[in-house]
């Protein structure tokens, strides 16, 4: 059994909330210049260059990518030979989240749904656990914006609808959205389990490394395959028109009950954050 404080969690969790509001992912910045070769508006390349210049401004001055520095997502891997001493590991995590973006000067953006009272401290925290063999823990911190998010879609399928059913409300779903999730977008895909977890499968796929195919032959081509159908489109970046509307198509799958069809489609902006540390 190994022991793990969790003022520890508290000063990951803090460190990075920053990091990943104000480094944006070396495999984003892979696709913006990947997008610049193939893009054919003007306007589109004008728009990745801009992303480019963002991103890296952002690193250089240390501040964030954008000014919506999003709800804190937290997805925890820990190892079943890990014992928590210190304290309650939310409240830690939770803690974590109210002095990163206190120190790193983040945007707070958790309110009450209805009275729209910000909680003022971007608490609660969003947070995912997983029970794994070992006695490590892995954290991830991914804040994610309201624009991206706000485009989600979970539907029920009938079994009947098939992967057809699921391109087709894939694609329609894409195009609904336009350029509210601030493209050019990553969007993952969660099929399969039921209601939520079809969610939170879709949330996991934007985790992937863009550009990194999927584990499965089958659903990495129709991966490949629904994004060409939907930059066929031609919204572009930022929705303005053009090839380079989404970087990435991304696809988790696990098995359902025989009456159900599940898919989440999650929206993630062009400022897809996310870092990791295992402990």
């Amino acid at each position: 059994m190994r022991e793990i404080n969790v003022a520890k969690i508290t000063e990951s969790i803090k460190t990075l909330s920053i990091d990943a509001n104000y480094y944006l992912g070396s495999d984003v910045i892979k696709a913006f210049r990947k997008g610049l070769e193939i893009e054919e508006s003007e306007v589109g390349k004008d728009i990745l260059n801009i992303l480019l210049k963002n991103a890296e401004i952002a690193s250089s001055e240390q501040m964030p990518i954008c000014q919506d520095t999003g709800v804190a997502v937290v997805f925890l891997e820990i190892g079943q030979d890990v014992h928590f001493i210190g304290g309650d590991l939310y409240e830690a995590i939770n803690k974590g989240v109210i002095e990163g973006y206190r120190d790193g000067y983040l945007r707070k953006s958790m309110c009450n749904p209805f009275t729209r009272k910000n909680t003022g401290d971007n608490t609660p925290a969003i947070i995912h656990t997983k029970i794994v063999s070992g006695d490590k823990v892995k954290i991830i911190v991914a804040p994610k914006g309201g624009g991206s998010e706000n485009m989600s879609l979970q539907q029920m399928l009938k079994p009947s609808d098939g992967l057809e059913g699921i391109k087709r409300i894939i694609v329609d779903r894409a195009s609904f959205a336009g350029s509210n999730p601030c493209p050019p977008v990553i969007i993952g895909v969660g099929i399969g389990g039921n209601f939520e977890r079809s969610a939170i499968l879709s949330k996991e796929a934007l985790l992937r490394e863009i550009g990194s195919s999927n584990d499965d032959p089958e659903l990495d081509k129709v991966e490949k395959e629904l994004l060409v159908k939907i930059n066929n489109l031609g919204m572009g970046p930022q929705g303005l028109g053009g090839r380079v509307y989404c970087l990435a198509v991304h696809i988790k799958l696990e098995p359902c009950h025989i009456a159900s069809l599940p898919v989440a489609i999650n929206f993630q902006c062009h400022a897809a954050r996310h870092k990791e540390i295992t402990l």
